[in-house]
């Protein structure tokens, strides 16, 4: 009986060393875990502020190009009403000399538009 004793001694002390190296093995790969944890997040916190500066820069660029066309159309619509201003103010200054050089024949055009805008109208 007791080499069965001797045996039964032998696998509590092996089957004890078999749990204690486990627990080691769990703890140790709990701790690898951990540390891959940490790792992957400063990861995704690098990559989240790196893209958050990314879409700042692009909408920074993208409301100057705004802010430059809205510029240009200003200025274009600027030079195109003062352009026409011009147009009519030379306009209005031909037909004052036109009338002021040729008053009788000033007015009989007139009459004469007036005429066929009746006659257009009545039909």
């Amino acid at each position: 009986m007791s080499s069965t004793d001797g045996e039964i001694g032998m696998r509590d002390l092996t089957d004890k060393a078999t749990q204690e190296r486990l627990e080691k093995d769990v703890a140790a790969v709990k701790n690898d875990i951990s540390a891959l944890t940490d790792q992957i997040t400063d990861v995704l916190n690098t990559f989240a502020g790196a893209a958050q500066k990314q879409v700042h820069r692009g909408y920074k660029q993208a409301r100057s190009n705004i802010d430059s066309a809205v510029g240009d159309v200003s200025e274009r619509g600027s030079a195109m009403m003062e352009a026409a201003e011009d147009a009519a103010s030379s306009i209005g200054e031909t037909l004052e000399d036109a009338i002021a050089q040729r008053p009788l024949a000033t007015v009989g055009l007139a009459l004469g538009l007036g005429f066929l805008i009746g006659v257009t109208w009545r039909r």
